[in-house]
Protein backbone atom coordinates (compact mmCIF):
# COMPACT_ATOMS: atom_id res chain seq x y z
CA UNK A 1 0.00 0.00 0.00
CA UNK A 2 0.94 3.65 -1.09
CA UNK A 3 -0.30 6.99 0.55
CA UNK A 4 -0.20 9.77 -1.93
CA UNK A 5 -0.75 13.26 -0.87
CA UNK A 6 -4.26 15.61 -1.72
CA UNK A 7 -3.17 18.70 -2.64
CA UNK A 8 -6.01 21.42 -3.82
CA UNK A 9 -5.96 24.01 -6.85
CA UNK A 10 -3.54 26.10 -4.61
CA UNK A 11 -1.16 23.44 -3.87
CA UNK A 12 -1.59 23.19 -0.49
CA UNK A 13 -2.00 19.79 1.21
CA UNK A 14 -5.70 18.91 2.18
CA UNK A 15 -5.18 15.41 2.95
CA UNK A 16 -3.76 11.89 2.20
CA UNK A 17 -5.66 8.95 -0.76
CA UNK A 18 -4.09 5.16 -0.29
CA UNK A 19 -3.54 3.64 -3.66
CA UNK A 20 -3.24 -0.33 -2.63
CA UNK A 21 -2.85 -2.72 -6.08
CA UNK A 22 -2.15 -6.37 -6.42
CA UNK A 23 1.02 -5.77 -7.68
CA UNK A 24 3.73 -8.25 -9.42
CA UNK A 25 6.26 -10.23 -7.32
CA UNK A 26 9.55 -8.36 -7.07
CA UNK A 27 11.77 -10.43 -8.75
CA UNK A 28 9.12 -10.49 -11.95
CA UNK A 29 7.99 -7.11 -12.13
CA UNK A 30 10.29 -5.75 -14.64
CA UNK A 31 10.06 -8.88 -16.74
CA UNK A 32 6.46 -8.29 -16.71
CA UNK A 33 6.06 -4.42 -17.55
CA UNK A 34 8.90 -4.83 -20.09
CA UNK A 35 6.73 -8.08 -22.00
CA UNK A 36 4.02 -5.54 -21.83
CA UNK A 37 5.56 -2.35 -23.03
CA UNK A 38 6.78 -4.28 -25.90
CA UNK A 39 3.39 -5.86 -26.66
CA UNK A 40 1.96 -2.54 -27.02
CA UNK A 41 4.75 -0.69 -29.16
CA UNK A 42 4.88 -4.09 -31.30
CA UNK A 43 0.64 -3.55 -31.73
CA UNK A 44 0.44 0.34 -32.38
CA UNK A 45 3.04 -0.63 -35.35
CA UNK A 46 1.14 -0.85 -38.97
CA UNK A 47 2.75 -3.11 -40.45
CA UNK A 48 2.04 -1.56 -44.25
CA UNK A 49 5.54 -1.27 -45.60
CA UNK A 50 5.83 -2.41 -48.87
CA UNK A 51 8.51 -3.06 -51.48
CA UNK A 52 8.09 -4.41 -54.81
CA UNK A 53 10.27 -7.62 -56.11
CA UNK A 54 11.66 -8.06 -59.68
CA UNK A 55 8.23 -9.77 -60.53
CA UNK A 56 6.46 -7.19 -59.60
CA UNK A 57 8.04 -4.50 -61.12
CA UNK A 58 6.35 -2.82 -64.06
CA UNK A 59 8.29 -3.50 -67.57
CA UNK A 60 11.44 -5.64 -67.95
CA UNK A 61 9.97 -8.10 -70.08
CA UNK A 62 12.32 -8.00 -72.91
CA UNK A 63 16.00 -8.89 -72.52
CA UNK A 64 18.43 -6.02 -72.82
CA UNK A 65 20.96 -6.98 -75.52
CA UNK A 66 22.18 -9.98 -77.03
CA UNK A 67 23.75 -12.37 -74.86
CA UNK A 68 27.21 -12.74 -76.38
CA UNK A 69 29.44 -10.56 -78.31
CA UNK A 70 28.70 -6.88 -76.95
CA UNK A 71 31.40 -7.29 -74.20
CA UNK A 72 28.81 -6.32 -71.63
CA UNK A 73 27.75 -8.60 -68.80
CA UNK A 74 24.69 -10.71 -69.37
CA UNK A 75 21.16 -9.11 -68.53
CA UNK A 76 18.04 -10.75 -68.99
CA UNK A 77 16.07 -7.92 -67.77
CA UNK A 78 16.05 -4.36 -67.45
CA UNK A 79 14.45 -4.84 -63.46
CA UNK A 80 16.93 -7.21 -61.84
CA UNK A 81 17.45 -5.70 -58.37
CA UNK A 82 21.11 -5.30 -59.29
CA UNK A 83 19.74 -2.38 -61.95
CA UNK A 84 18.07 1.36 -60.92
CA UNK A 85 14.56 1.16 -61.30
CA UNK A 86 14.31 -2.75 -60.42
CA UNK A 87 12.96 -4.62 -58.33
CA UNK A 88 14.04 -5.08 -54.05
CA UNK A 89 15.88 -7.99 -52.44
CA UNK A 90 14.20 -9.07 -49.21
CA UNK A 91 12.66 -5.87 -49.17
CA UNK A 92 9.74 -5.33 -46.47
CA UNK A 93 6.36 -6.79 -47.70
CA UNK A 94 2.85 -5.53 -45.16
CA UNK A 95 2.90 -8.20 -41.95
CA UNK A 96 1.38 -8.81 -38.36
CA UNK A 97 3.65 -7.52 -36.09
CA UNK A 98 0.99 -8.24 -33.06
CA UNK A 99 2.21 -9.80 -29.69
CA UNK A 100 -0.38 -11.77 -27.53
CA UNK A 101 -0.38 -11.64 -23.38
CA UNK A 102 -3.16 -13.15 -21.19
CA UNK A 103 -5.67 -10.01 -19.95
CA UNK A 104 -4.67 -11.11 -16.27
CA UNK A 105 -0.63 -10.36 -17.16
CA UNK A 106 -1.74 -6.91 -18.94
CA UNK A 107 -3.67 -6.01 -15.92
CA UNK A 108 -0.70 -6.97 -13.46
CA UNK A 109 1.93 -4.82 -15.66
CA UNK A 110 -0.57 -1.94 -15.54
CA UNK A 111 -1.10 -1.95 -12.01
CA UNK A 112 2.57 -2.87 -11.28
CA UNK A 113 3.51 -0.25 -13.73
CA UNK A 114 1.59 2.26 -11.96
CA UNK A 115 1.86 1.47 -8.60
CA UNK A 116 5.84 2.01 -9.37
CA UNK A 117 5.50 5.64 -9.98
CA UNK A 118 3.40 6.68 -6.95
CA UNK A 119 6.20 9.13 -5.98
CA UNK A 120 6.31 10.37 -9.20
CA UNK A 121 2.07 11.02 -8.75
CA UNK A 122 0.40 13.94 -7.96
CA UNK A 123 -2.97 13.58 -6.61
CA UNK A 124 -5.10 16.82 -7.27
CA UNK A 125 -8.84 17.75 -5.89
CA UNK A 126 -11.28 17.70 -8.68
CA UNK A 127 -10.40 20.81 -10.58
CA UNK A 128 -12.77 20.74 -13.32
CA UNK A 129 -14.89 23.21 -11.98
CA UNK A 130 -12.13 25.86 -11.84
CA UNK A 131 -12.92 26.08 -15.78
CA UNK A 132 -15.63 28.02 -16.34
CA UNK A 133 -13.83 28.06 -19.60
CA UNK A 134 -11.06 26.91 -22.00
CA UNK A 135 -7.45 28.25 -20.52
CA UNK A 136 -4.23 26.63 -20.96
CA UNK A 137 -2.35 29.44 -18.89
CA UNK A 138 -4.47 28.56 -15.50
CA UNK A 139 -3.46 25.07 -16.51
CA UNK A 140 0.38 25.62 -16.57
CA UNK A 141 0.05 27.60 -13.26
CA UNK A 142 -1.91 24.87 -11.45
CA UNK A 143 1.06 22.41 -12.90
CA UNK A 144 3.76 25.20 -11.13
CA UNK A 145 2.09 25.12 -7.84
CA UNK A 146 1.65 21.39 -7.48
CA UNK A 147 5.52 21.42 -8.15
CA UNK A 148 6.19 20.34 -11.71
CA UNK A 149 8.91 22.08 -13.10
CA UNK A 150 8.16 23.32 -16.72
CA UNK A 151 8.67 21.49 -20.17
CA UNK A 152 8.36 18.25 -18.04
CA UNK A 153 6.32 14.67 -19.66
CA UNK A 154 2.60 14.94 -17.78
CA UNK A 155 -0.39 12.16 -18.05
CA UNK A 156 -3.11 13.57 -16.68
CA UNK A 157 -5.61 10.65 -15.64
CA UNK A 158 -9.63 11.93 -14.77
CA UNK A 159 -12.17 9.56 -14.22
CA UNK A 160 -14.23 12.06 -16.88
CA UNK A 161 -13.04 14.27 -19.57
CA UNK A 162 -14.51 17.58 -19.07
CA UNK A 163 -14.19 19.90 -22.10
CA UNK A 164 -12.86 22.97 -20.58
CA UNK A 165 -10.19 20.85 -19.29
CA UNK A 166 -9.48 19.12 -22.49
CA UNK A 167 -9.32 22.21 -24.47
CA UNK A 168 -6.87 24.12 -21.76
CA UNK A 169 -4.48 20.25 -21.61
CA UNK A 170 -4.33 20.08 -25.60
CA UNK A 171 -2.21 22.95 -26.41
CA UNK A 172 0.02 22.31 -23.93
CA UNK A 173 3.11 20.69 -25.35
CA UNK A 174 4.42 17.23 -23.85
CA UNK A 175 1.49 17.06 -21.46
CA UNK A 176 -1.31 14.10 -22.27
CA UNK A 177 -4.82 13.33 -21.11
CA UNK A 178 -6.46 9.96 -20.64
CA UNK A 179 -9.45 8.27 -19.21
CA UNK A 180 -8.78 6.61 -15.67
CA UNK A 181 -10.43 3.49 -17.80
CA UNK A 182 -7.96 3.67 -21.09
CA UNK A 183 -4.52 3.42 -19.36
CA UNK A 184 -1.50 1.62 -20.84
CA UNK A 185 1.67 0.55 -19.36
CA UNK A 186 3.85 3.25 -22.40
CA UNK A 187 2.26 6.54 -20.84
CA UNK A 188 2.24 5.88 -17.37
CA UNK A 189 6.27 4.68 -17.84
CA UNK A 190 6.59 7.50 -20.36
CA UNK A 191 5.68 10.36 -18.25
CA UNK A 192 8.19 12.27 -15.74
CA UNK A 193 4.69 13.10 -13.51
CA UNK A 194 1.14 11.84 -13.54
CA UNK A 195 -1.30 14.11 -12.68
CA UNK A 196 -4.87 12.42 -11.15
CA UNK A 197 -7.55 12.87 -8.77
CA UNK A 198 -9.15 10.61 -5.74
CA UNK A 199 -11.89 9.96 -7.84
CA UNK A 200 -10.10 9.05 -10.67
CA UNK A 201 -7.79 6.76 -8.38
CA UNK A 202 -10.91 4.77 -7.18
CA UNK A 203 -12.16 4.47 -10.81
CA UNK A 204 -8.82 2.93 -11.51
CA UNK A 205 -9.16 0.23 -8.60
CA UNK A 206 -12.82 -0.39 -9.86
CA UNK A 207 -11.66 -1.26 -13.39
CA UNK A 208 -8.22 -3.02 -12.77
CA UNK A 209 -8.44 -3.84 -9.69
CA UNK A 210 -9.10 -7.63 -8.54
Amino acid sequence: MANCVVRNWEGAEVGNVSLDLKVAKEENAQHIVHRAVIRQLHNSRQGTASTKTRAEVRGGGRKPWRQKGTGRARAGSSRSPLWRGGGVIFGPKPRDFSLKMNRKERRLALRTALQSRVEDTIVAEGFADNFSRPSTKELVSAFGRWGIEAGSKVLVILDEAPENVVLSARNIERVKLIRADQLNVFDLLHADFIVTTASSLDKIKEVYGE
